[in-house]
């Protein structure tokens, strides 16, 4: 790929503000940073987006790559970000033909932080066909304890989504921002940026829940297991089975739900079920026997 001349503009993720607590107590508290991004595609404002400004050529990149906006790694001649003007100019080789209609056809989704899926995107038939990505529930579990190491900024200041690229258990490249969406968004700028040696990565993790956007990047990196710790919107679940996702949602401790998954989840490590919960009928029970033997005392 021809050389890209980018710009290296990354600013801490975190900020220290000060904060009353319940005792009366002043102290210093780390915060997420939220910085707003207006992103320039040869001269044309495409979006501002809000974002820590952690990674923000890698996360212009992704997100223009995501819209259908960009094609290929090829076309990218340079991506500088000024965060004095609070701008990211990409410069392209190739702009789609229909540019104009994309930027006048927007669907508001329910990311994070109102991401944007452009007009035609949804519609877009051209995907490559995905593998379809074997998972044993034992990889699973070991995945899960191995993002226990991650969520840096999560764990310091809260208030982020966290995403990751893995290959089976382990994890190769992880994001977090103050929406998913963007921290997907910067997986995807870094993958073609050769930033992370994340290009083989076949299971793609996230802390937000799985809606239509998060499975349309998803399968749009070529990647068909998403990971969630939390639920599934039925838009989701639709473009899931459109385009060959397995989608394992609640993935929690030794808890999951598979969706789409047809024979590729192996079942190889099977929890013990918790006791049975005793319905209330049966929690009357023995109270009940109780009181008919004291009857019967009564009289005999």
């Amino acid at each position: 790929m021809p050389a890209i001349a980018l710009s290296h503009a990354r600013l801490p993720a975190t900020t220290q503000v000060e904060v009353l607590d319940a005792y009366g107590d002043t102290r210093e508290q780390a915060i997420a940073a939220e910085r707003a991004l207006t992103v320039y595609l040869n001269k044309r404002e495409i979006v501002t987006l809000m974002s820590l400004g952690d990674d923000p050529e890698a996360l212009v990149v992704g997100y223009l790559r995501n819209q259908g906006l960009l094609r290929q790694a090829e076309d990218l001649i340079a991506v500088q970000v000024d965060w004095d003007v609070e701008a990211a100019v990409i410069a392209t080789r190739h702009l789609p033909d229909d540019l104009d209609e994309r930027l006048g056809q927007r669907t508001v989704t329910t990311g994070c932080g109102q991401g944007t899926v452009f007009g035609k995107l949804l519609d877009q038939t051209a995907l490559s066909a995905l593998p379809e990505t074997p998972l044993a529930q034992s990889t699973l579990y070991a995945l899960l304890q191995n993002l226990n190491a991650y969520n840096e900024t999560y764990r310091s200041a809260g208030a982020v989504h966290g995403c990751a690229l893995c290959r089976q258990a382990e994890v190769l490249d992880f994001v977090e921002d103050v929406g998913r969406h963007n921290a997907v968004d910067t997986l995807a700028g870094r993958q073609w940026l050769h930033e992370a040696e994340s290009n083989d990565a076949d299971i793609f993790y996230t802390t937000g829940r799985l809606t239509s956007e998060m499975v349309l990047k998803v399968a749009q990196m070529g990647i068909s297991v998403l990971v969630s710790r939390s639920g599934v919107t039925q838009k989701g679940v639709e473009l899931a089975q459109r385009f060959g996702v397995m989608l394992i949602a609640r993935a929690k401790g030794k808890n999951f739900q598979a969706l789409n998954a047809d024979n590729r989840l192996t079942l190889d490590a099977i929890p013990p079920r918790p006791p049975k919960a005793r319905s209330s009928k049966e929690l009357s029970a023995p109270a009940a026997a109780k009181g008919a033997d004291a009857t019967t005392e009564a009289r005999s």
